[in-house]
């Protein structure tokens, strides 16, 4: 997830960067790609010393990682329009990875002892992956604010209760305009708080409803006879 997050910041700064036109230099992103693509292949590492059993789910995923760090890389022998491109989609193919590797770990290690101090709602937990992914952004206009996103709905009420709680946090400015010519948005991302909430719960099956609210058993057909007298 950590690493999901810095290509969430990468891919930013290569659109501020893209904004600024001719001002900014063709090179200039490649010292963040580099760090990137070093930073994948530590996490790549950080898999294999696992030791976890092969499975074509882990497979996969370490198959991704690897196409990432690959086109990170790559990214450094092209300018800006390219090299954005080339790292498009890398902040939810890492979330996808973390998806799977976290399941398989659990699948082999299972423990009731590692849930976070702070419980996440359904609603909170799909908040915080669609921030991760890179999905969320905040915008004012006219005294109002407002959240964008892209998949899963986020509602400005959800934003500012992780807000609250210390999961997430906005970066003025720091995203591309919603449109040609507008104002930068803010860039909603996750805490270090917010990323061990939502690596704790990820591949957990979540709670349809809080304790105690728990329907009660259909009526039988005697039951209903009796009360339709």
């Amino acid at each position: 997830m950590l690493l999901a997050d810095q290509y969430v910041e990468h891919n930013d700064t290569l659109d501020r960067l893209l904004r600024a036109g001719s001002k900014s230099e063709p090179d200039a992103h490649v010292a963040s790609a580099q760090r990137l693509a070093s930073a994948t292949r530590t996490a790549i590492k950080a898999v294999t010393d696992e030791r976890l059993y092969e499975s074509p789910e882990l497979s996969d995923a370490v198959v991704r990682l690897q196409q990432l760090a690959f086109l990170s890389s790559a990214s450094t022998d092209h300018r800006l329009p390219m090299a954005r491109t080339l790292t498009a989609l890398a902040p939810e193919a890492a979330m996808s990875c973390a998806d799977s590797i976290a399941h398989e770990i659990r699948r082999r290690r299972w423990s009731t002892t590692d849930a976070p101090d702070h419980q996440l709602t359904a609603t909170q937990r799909t908040a915080l992956w669609e921030i991760a992914c890179g999905h969320v952004v905040a915008t004012r206009s006219l005294g109002r604010q407002y959240v964008h996103y892209r998949d899963e709905r986020v509602l400005i009420g959800t934003l500012r209760s992780l807000e609250a709680n210390g999961l997430a946090e906005r970066v003025p400015n720091s995203a591309s305009s919603a449109y040609t010519g507008g104002p930068l948005q803010d860039r909603v991302r996750l805490t270090a708080a917010g990323i061990t909430d939502l690596a704790a719960a990820i591949s957990r099956p979540i709670t349809a409803r809080p304790p105690g609210t728990t329907p009660a058993p259909a009526p039988t057909a005697a039951t209903t006879a009796t009360r339709s007298r």
